[in-house]
């Protein structure tokens, strides 16, 4: 199933005009599906996926997120606040022209779905979270738990110095940013990423989303009351099983747990399939 190319047009009330770029794809009557990626990926970690959606007869639209778009890389690390990223997923809902959309998020991405379905429910009709739990969940596994504590030290440095964490990851071809993916996304796909944040400030602008970060907010995050799927792999560089296990408890709806053993981070990539299936299993 082809996919189109679309530029989606957002307002900040502080930062002006945002375009976003976009792929869609499948039946235009389809059920939407909004799919939202995590770092350090872009709309590019759904290709393995959407094929499959399209052709199941659903509207497939994956957006390359604010600081990925090269037309929404404000400098500011303000503006990547994580209620500002809610009302980026929210206004490209209804600029596809969408009253409310299934959300698939993975990583960063499931992060603004969790707090998209808490904060502003009206737009989500179901969702699918990969790798990252609900915020809550994830806070207080970070509290309790020093496995946790271990697998996200990182995010201590990349919120204290975007600019230099992003050079560091850069440095030498990009070779400490190939690490990141291990051997799970497709090398063809790794080279892309690579030298994608290798040129102008995409690397710094999607790193401001941890400077931007509030671990409190997160922690006081509401449960959520759309029906939910949570996928985690059991080898996850990022996520323990202690905050993927209690994810339910912030579930008030039909809730679906679903454990890939011997899978790590980069799901949509290492198993698009399974990925699938727990999509098309939610959304019907």
């Amino acid at each position: 199933m082809p996919t189109e190319s679309a530029q989606l047009h957002l307002h900040d009330p502080d930062y002006g005009e945002l375009l976003l770029d976009a792929v869609v794809a499948g039946a235009d009557d389809g059920d939407p599906v909004l799919l939202l990626h995590g770092w350090p990926q872009t709309s590019l970690s759904w290709s393995h996926v959407i094929p499959a959606l399209a052709s199941s007869g659903l509207r497939v639209a994956a957006v390359d997120q604010r600081g990925y778009s090269a037309g929404a890389r404000p400098a500011d690390v303000a503006a990547y606040s994580t209620d500002r990223l809610v009302r980026d997923a929210a206004e490209v809902i209804s600029a596809l022209g969408w009253e409310s959309a299934h959300v698939v998020g993975h990583d960063w991405g499931a992060a603004v779905g969790w707090a998209l379905a808490a904060l502003q429910p009206a737009w989500v009709r179901t969702l699918t979270a990969l790798s990252v739990p609900h915020p809550a969940a994830l806070a207080a596994a970070l509290a309790d738990d020093p496995a946790q504590r271990e697998k996200s030290a990182y995010m201590t440095f990349f919120r204290s110095d975007p600019a230099l964490a992003a050079q560091v990851l850069v440095r030498n071809h990009g070779d400490a940013l190939r690490q990141v993916y291990g051997d799970a996304v497709h090398h063809h796909e790794v080279e892309a990423y690579v030298d994608f944040f290798s040129h102008g400030d995409a690397l710094e602008a999607s790193l401001r989303w941890y400077a931007a970060s509030d671990p409190a907010a997160g922690a006081a995050l509401p449960p959520v009351a759309v029906p939910v799927t949570y996928v985690w792999g059991s080898e996850d560089i990022a996520i323990g099983e202690v905050a993927a296990r209690s994810c339910g408890q912030w579930c008030r709806a039909d809730y679906d747990y679903r454990e890939l053993t011997g899978h790590g981070h980069w799901l949509p990539d290492q198993d698009p399939d399974a990925v699938v299936d727990a999509i098309l299993s939610r959304v019907r």
